[in-house]
């Protein structure tokens, strides 16, 4: 069972590695779309969306239907769940790290706006070049 987990992992991280396709799934992700509907905001022709498609397909992330000489593609967004999963221990490394950076702007920010030292002293002492 892992083995066919792991697998189906592999595809859906495959399928959403590349930027077009990504971007096939968010505009998905707003309602069903046709494959020249998906392919107006690409710089690429049809056959090239529809290759796209197919791999989203082969991950599990999109079906579709036809409705007469229209390919409707609809966003199945489950595996995406499983990369959540995957995804979740490293959250929980990032996140204090995330914290951390952020409180230290925080406090960057306020020690600024009460008179600390500017950026530009703070990386080159007094009188220096730069």
């Amino acid at each position: 069972m892992v083995k066919y987990q792991d697998h189906r992992l592999d595809g859906v991280l495959g399928a959403i590695a590349d930027p077009s396709r990504r971007a096939i799934v968010r505009r998905l992700a707003g309602g069903p779309a046709s494959v020249s509907q998906l392919a107006e905001p690409l710089a690429m022709s049809l056959p090239g969306v529809l290759k796209h498609v197919r791999v989203l397909e082969a991950a599990g992330l999109v079906r579709h239907r036809k409705e007469g000489r229209t390919r409707l593609c609809e966003l199945d967004a489950a595996p995406l769940a499983e990369v959540e999963v995957w995804l979740a221990p490293y959250r929980d490394f990032w996140e204090p790290r995330l914290d951390a950076l952020v409180d230290h702007f925080e406090r960057r920010g306020r020690s600024r706006r009460a008179g600390g030292p500017t950026a530009s002293s703070e990386r080159r002492p007094e009188g220096g070049k730069g």
